[in-house]
Protein backbone atom coordinates (compact mmCIF):
# COMPACT_ATOMS: atom_id res chain seq x y z
CA UNK A 1 0.00 0.00 0.00
CA UNK A 2 1.61 3.67 -1.07
CA UNK A 3 1.53 5.46 1.90
CA UNK A 4 3.09 8.77 0.77
CA UNK A 5 -0.08 10.10 1.59
CA UNK A 6 0.31 10.35 5.38
CA UNK A 7 3.10 12.95 5.90
CA UNK A 8 2.46 14.64 9.24
CA UNK A 9 1.21 17.85 9.30
CA UNK A 10 2.68 20.07 11.92
CA UNK A 11 1.49 23.26 13.90
CA UNK A 12 2.05 25.04 16.82
CA UNK A 13 -2.13 25.60 17.76
CA UNK A 14 -3.38 28.89 19.20
CA UNK A 15 -6.74 28.96 19.91
CA UNK A 16 -9.90 29.90 22.33
CA UNK A 17 -12.69 28.42 23.24
CA UNK A 18 -16.10 29.98 24.52
CA UNK A 19 -19.59 28.58 24.92
CA UNK A 20 -22.14 30.06 22.54
CA UNK A 21 -24.95 32.17 24.64
CA UNK A 22 -27.25 32.18 20.94
CA UNK A 23 -26.26 31.13 17.09
CA UNK A 24 -25.10 33.24 14.92
CA UNK A 25 -27.95 34.94 12.95
CA UNK A 26 -26.09 33.96 9.92
CA UNK A 27 -24.96 30.06 10.48
CA UNK A 28 -28.17 28.61 8.13
CA UNK A 29 -25.41 30.51 5.44
CA UNK A 30 -22.18 28.84 6.75
CA UNK A 31 -20.28 25.86 5.64
CA UNK A 32 -20.96 22.44 8.00
CA UNK A 33 -20.19 19.19 8.38
CA UNK A 34 -20.74 16.95 10.01
CA UNK A 35 -17.75 15.50 12.88
CA UNK A 36 -17.14 12.14 14.77
CA UNK A 37 -14.26 11.32 16.49
CA UNK A 38 -12.98 9.19 18.78
CA UNK A 39 -9.50 8.86 21.79
CA UNK A 40 -7.02 6.32 21.69
CA UNK A 41 -4.77 7.58 24.56
CA UNK A 42 -5.19 10.38 26.94
CA UNK A 43 -2.19 11.49 28.99
CA UNK A 44 -2.33 13.80 32.29
CA UNK A 45 0.15 16.39 30.47
CA UNK A 46 -2.81 17.16 28.06
CA UNK A 47 -1.19 14.86 25.11
CA UNK A 48 -3.85 12.95 23.07
CA UNK A 49 -4.18 10.63 19.93
CA UNK A 50 -7.58 11.42 18.72
CA UNK A 51 -9.12 9.88 15.08
CA UNK A 52 -11.14 12.26 13.43
CA UNK A 53 -14.00 11.81 10.72
CA UNK A 54 -15.17 15.42 9.15
CA UNK A 55 -16.85 15.08 5.99
CA UNK A 56 -15.35 13.44 4.23
CA UNK A 57 -11.94 13.70 5.17
CA UNK A 58 -10.21 11.42 8.06
CA UNK A 59 -7.38 12.31 10.16
CA UNK A 60 -5.08 10.70 12.45
CA UNK A 61 -4.11 13.89 15.38
CA UNK A 62 -1.63 14.08 18.24
CA UNK A 63 -2.20 17.08 20.56
CA UNK A 64 0.18 17.68 23.53
CA UNK A 65 -0.26 20.66 25.84
CA UNK A 66 -2.77 22.51 27.27
CA UNK A 67 -4.44 26.33 27.07
CA UNK A 68 -4.60 28.61 24.48
CA UNK A 69 -1.28 26.89 23.07
CA UNK A 70 -0.81 23.52 22.30
CA UNK A 71 1.67 21.16 19.36
CA UNK A 72 -0.49 19.15 17.40
CA UNK A 73 0.32 16.27 14.44
CA UNK A 74 -2.15 16.11 12.02
CA UNK A 75 -1.53 12.43 9.71
CA UNK A 76 -4.05 12.38 6.64
CA UNK A 77 -6.09 8.95 6.51
CA UNK A 78 -8.09 6.73 4.10
CA UNK A 79 -11.49 5.83 4.72
CA UNK A 80 -10.18 2.13 4.98
CA UNK A 81 -7.49 2.63 7.80
CA UNK A 82 -10.02 4.95 9.51
CA UNK A 83 -12.81 2.03 9.61
CA UNK A 84 -9.60 -0.33 11.05
CA UNK A 85 -8.77 1.94 13.52
CA UNK A 86 -12.18 3.19 14.49
CA UNK A 87 -13.47 0.08 16.47
CA UNK A 88 -10.44 0.77 19.08
CA UNK A 89 -12.07 3.80 20.15
CA UNK A 90 -15.21 2.63 21.51
CA UNK A 91 -16.32 4.30 24.54
CA UNK A 92 -14.46 7.38 23.81
CA UNK A 93 -16.08 8.64 20.96
CA UNK A 94 -18.57 12.39 20.45
CA UNK A 95 -20.27 13.53 17.40
CA UNK A 96 -21.12 17.15 16.27
CA UNK A 97 -22.02 19.51 13.22
CA UNK A 98 -19.01 22.37 12.66
CA UNK A 99 -20.17 25.43 11.79
CA UNK A 100 -17.14 27.82 9.58
CA UNK A 101 -18.73 31.30 11.09
CA UNK A 102 -16.83 34.43 9.45
CA UNK A 103 -16.12 36.80 11.61
CA UNK A 104 -13.77 39.52 10.24
CA UNK A 105 -10.01 38.14 9.96
CA UNK A 106 -10.85 34.86 11.83
CA UNK A 107 -13.32 31.79 11.03
CA UNK A 108 -15.26 30.93 13.86
CA UNK A 109 -15.50 27.18 14.34
CA UNK A 110 -19.17 26.88 15.97
CA UNK A 111 -19.72 22.98 17.32
CA UNK A 112 -23.19 21.63 18.10
CA UNK A 113 -23.02 18.69 19.97
CA UNK A 114 -25.26 15.63 19.31
CA UNK A 115 -25.55 11.86 21.56
CA UNK A 116 -24.98 12.30 25.15
CA UNK A 117 -23.48 16.42 24.83
CA UNK A 118 -26.79 17.40 23.37
CA UNK A 119 -27.48 21.07 24.16
CA UNK A 120 -23.67 21.63 24.25
CA UNK A 121 -22.84 24.74 21.50
CA UNK A 122 -18.47 25.94 21.61
CA UNK A 123 -17.10 28.62 19.53
CA UNK A 124 -13.70 28.05 19.08
CA UNK A 125 -10.88 30.53 17.21
CA UNK A 126 -7.31 30.20 15.73
CA UNK A 127 -5.22 32.64 15.74
CA UNK A 128 -1.43 32.95 13.66
CA UNK A 129 -0.10 34.54 17.03
CA UNK A 130 -0.13 35.10 21.00
CA UNK A 131 -0.68 39.07 19.46
CA UNK A 132 -3.65 38.30 18.07
CA UNK A 133 -5.18 36.15 20.11
CA UNK A 134 -5.23 38.52 22.98
CA UNK A 135 -6.38 41.32 20.76
CA UNK A 136 -9.43 39.06 19.59
CA UNK A 137 -12.70 40.74 20.59
CA UNK A 138 -15.69 38.19 20.82
CA UNK A 139 -18.87 38.49 18.95
CA UNK A 140 -22.07 39.54 21.38
CA UNK A 141 -23.63 35.87 20.88
CA UNK A 142 -20.52 34.36 22.27
CA UNK A 143 -20.97 33.29 26.19
CA UNK A 144 -18.44 32.87 28.60
CA UNK A 145 -15.00 31.81 27.98
CA UNK A 146 -13.52 28.10 28.74
CA UNK A 147 -10.63 27.37 27.37
CA UNK A 148 -8.35 25.51 29.52
CA UNK A 149 -11.55 24.64 31.20
CA UNK A 150 -11.41 20.76 31.47
CA UNK A 151 -15.01 20.01 31.35
CA UNK A 152 -15.45 21.33 28.33
CA UNK A 153 -12.21 19.57 26.45
CA UNK A 154 -13.17 17.04 23.55
CA UNK A 155 -11.68 14.44 25.44
CA UNK A 156 -13.71 14.64 28.45
CA UNK A 157 -16.90 15.24 26.25
CA UNK A 158 -15.99 11.97 24.51
CA UNK A 159 -15.40 10.04 27.87
CA UNK A 160 -18.39 11.27 29.94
Amino acid sequence: MDVSFARPKTAHEIERKFLVRELPPNLKDCESRPIEQGYFAVKGDGTQVRLRKAGTQHWLTFKRGRGVKRHEWEIALIPEQFNELWPTTEGRRLRKTRYDVPYGEHVIEVDIYAGRNKGLIVAEVEFDDERQCEKFVPPDWFGKEVTGKSRYSNVRLARE
